[in-house]
């Protein structure tokens, strides 16, 4: 069996590696090594970014990492919907974390079930002191064959009633191809939305660009009396709409122009791209609920292993924390009898 760590470069010119990050039907944008690359140069330290690999024969599994000052962490950011190692066989998870055990502090996330619960598995297997907490919940919708018109009765009737409303004043275009003065367009509404600023922009454009050559962009404006108004951000890839991002113009909130601009977007993915599955990434927001039917949790992994002593005092407090936890589940088991 060999461990070893890859720059982004080495790892996506190696064929068993690099199809494990390759776009593909269950291969999120978040999962693909063009993503982690661009995030690596625009948004990171490329030095501090690899991939930890271990492979036996045909087995490989692969673990996007970036060291910290603190510890290694998931090789992601506030862009990312998921974190995740990629594998053929998760037993290999365990050689990565015994070889990364120097390092002595991991905290990944924010991951998938299936995914959190291997690498917990991996984490304490390898002899590292582990925990997974709830990070962040998503918000999705599957379509399960209905079309745009089906899915949108069972809406709630004041969301319907606002969209036929406001839908008089607002009018909605989405573009496929990138183009230079939509993506101002759609920066300038996000700059002056309630949004918090873009921690990087030129990532973000350059998303987009690729996007658009590989047609998967959707970006849709909303307007009102020929202003922009209202801007949403998504990609379709492997059966699955991804809404990156969404911002309007607060002078024009009583409009509802992001709701109308929803409203077209999600008639596009069900009619026109006819998707499995809408996922609207991270963040248990009140608006997502009258537009999405189902949630998945999403798991922070922390774990420290016992050997690296300067690390005990971080240790010591998830013990602390694990122990308190456990204790209140039993405390109301107990009551519940």
């Amino acid at each position: 069996m060999d461990v070893y760590h890859a720059d982004l470069n080495e790892a996506q010119a190696d064929p068993a590696v690099s199809a494990l990050f390759a776009p593909r039907a269950g291969v999120t944008p978040f999962d693909r090594i063009d993503w982690l690359q661009q995030m690596a140069e625009r948004c990171l330290d490329p030095t501090r970014c690899f991939i930890a690999v271990a492979r036996d024969g045909d087995a490989v599994a692969a673990l996007p990492l970036y060291r910290t000052p603190a510890g290694l962490t998931a090789l992601g950011n506030w862009y990312s919907f998921i974190a995740r190692p990629r594998y053929n066989d998760p037993a290999l998870l365990t050689a990565i974390l015994r070889h990364a055990s120097t390092v002595g502090a991991l905290n990944f996330g924010p991951l998938p079930d299936r995914e959190a619960g291997a690498l917990l598995h991996a984490a304490r297997k390898s002899g590292w002191i582990a925990c997974l907490t709830p990070a962040t919940i998503n918000h999705v919708l599957h379509t399960k064959g209905r079309d745009f018109a089906k899915w949108w009765a069972t809406r709630p009737g004041p969301l319907r009633e606002t969209v036929r409303r406001k839908s008089r004043k607002i009018t909605t275009r989405i573009t496929r191809a990138f183009d230079e003065a939509e993506w101002d367009t759609y920066a300038a509404i996000y700059a002056q939305s309630w949004k918090p600023t873009e921690a990087s922009p030129e990532f973000l454009r350059r998303f987009a660009i690729a996007e658009s050559r590989a047609g998967r962009l959707r970006l849709g404006i909303a307007s009102l009396d020929g202003l922009p108004v209202a801007a949403q951000l998504w990609t379709i890839e492997g059966g699955t709409a991804f809404i990156h991002k969404l911002a309007h113009l607060p002078a024009a909130a009583a409009h509802s122009p992001g709701t109308v601009l929803s409203h077209a977007l999600f008639a596009m993915a069900f009619d026109d791209d006819r998707v499995d599955l809408i996922d609207f990434g991270t963040g248990d927001d009140r608006y997502k609920r009258d537009l999405m039917e189902e949630t998945r949790q999403r798991w922070q992994l922390e774990a420290y292993h016992p050997r690296a002593v300067r690390h005990w005092p971080a240790l010591g407090k998830l013990v602390v924390r694990t122990t308190l936890a456990r204790a209140r589940r039993l405390a109301a088991v107990e009551q519940a009898r």
